[in-house]
């Protein structure tokens, strides 16, 4: 085989191997994809978020904090905070603040905290060796004329 012809045959293997690793997600790690939305509400002073999966699974962890806060202090403080009591319950979604079945509060007893408008927030979520994250917001409650 001449050496223009192993050039040729080299050149598009190369450049098809840099475009897969830098174009592609073949060699990220796998992540939880999650999808946020707000629902109406007529009770509360800010509108609810859920959150949904691509697929049922099981949670270890799963926890909300100040995006801006997490940005400087990967230890800021969570405003809700649920780990695993022993094997979660397989799960499509939740919503913020709820329980969900097999997870207990990370500090016993504790509530999770408000959300406020106009505040950008991050949930953290974690399934074994999986780990996921979502920035999101909610807004304020809009109550129709004359309530």
């Amino acid at each position: 085989m001449s050496r223009k012809n192993v050039i040729l045959i080299l050149v598009p293997i190369i450049l098809g191997a840099i475009y897969v690793y830098y174009f592609t997600e073949v060699f990220d790690p796998p992540t939880i994809k999650i999808v946020s939305q707000i629902r109406p509400s007529r009770k509360g002073m800010v509108s609810p978020v859920t959150f949904a999966f691509n697929s049922r699974i099981s949670l270890n962890s799963v926890k909300v904090v100040v995006a801006d806060d997490f940005k400087t202090n990967k230890y800021a403080h969570p405003l809700w905070h649920l780990v695993a009591d022993t094997n979660s319950v397989p799960i499509k979604g939740f919503m913020y603040g709820e329980k969900i079945r097999g997870m207990k509060p990370a500090v016993p007893k504790l509530r999770a905290e408000s959300l406020q408008t106009n505040v950008v927030y991050l949930l953290l979520v974690e399934s074994g060796k999986l780990k996921g994250e979502k920035t999101f917001q909610t807004r304020e409650v809009v109550r129709p004329a004359g309530e």
